[in-house]
């Protein structure tokens, strides 16, 4: 084969490999059990921050949370999906890093706030308010974006208008 169409088969095999390298580069971060993440904003007083979250939307995974897990990314999170509306309580039971603990009514909305919950501890810390999800962040990142009760959270799981 010529040098000249060595170039050309190369030039050509560059331009159609471009996409495919591009497409695989914008793939979906995936959880540790290989499950796409899901993305979801919290919108502040200081912007629209951006998360990339784990979903437990049955009881198992629910109950497992974030035991015996490594620390959280910054843009890193699990949102806890309940079936129903009503005030919930979690615990850091078997958790080795401190978490932020958002409580989240079926709007959206933060009912309340648990911030830098102690690992490993088995006591409760109550939602103070009816809660459909739960999302939880590495401990200090809600103050950090200037979260607050009130705050709205976008994911598909919520619904802002019912």
């Amino acid at each position: 084969m010529s040098s000249r169409r060595r170039i050309l088969t190369g030039m050509l095999a560059a331009m159609l490999l471009a996409p495919l390298t591009a497409c695989a580069g914008a793939q979906t971060p995936k959880d540790a059990t290989g499950r796409p993440l899901e993305p979801l904003t919290i919108v502040t007083a200081t912007g629209e921050h951006e998360f990339w979250v784990e979903i437990a939307d049955e009881e198992p995974e629910r109950q497992r949370g974030m035991m015996f897990r490594e620390p959280l990314a910054d843009d890193r999170g699990m949102l806890f999906e309940f079936p129903d509306v009503a005030e919930r309580a979690f615990w850091m039971r078997n958790t080795p890093s401190s978490l932020d603990i958002i409580y989240i009514d079926p709007r959206g909305r933060i009912v309340s706030i648990a911030a830098h919950a102690v690992p490993f501890s088995e006591i409760t810390i109550p939602s103070r308010g009816a809660a459909s999800g739960v999302l939880e962040l590495r401990a200090g990142r809600a103050e950090e974006i200037g979260a607050r009760a009130g705050d709205q959270v976008r994911h598909e799981f919520f619904r802002p208008g019912g």
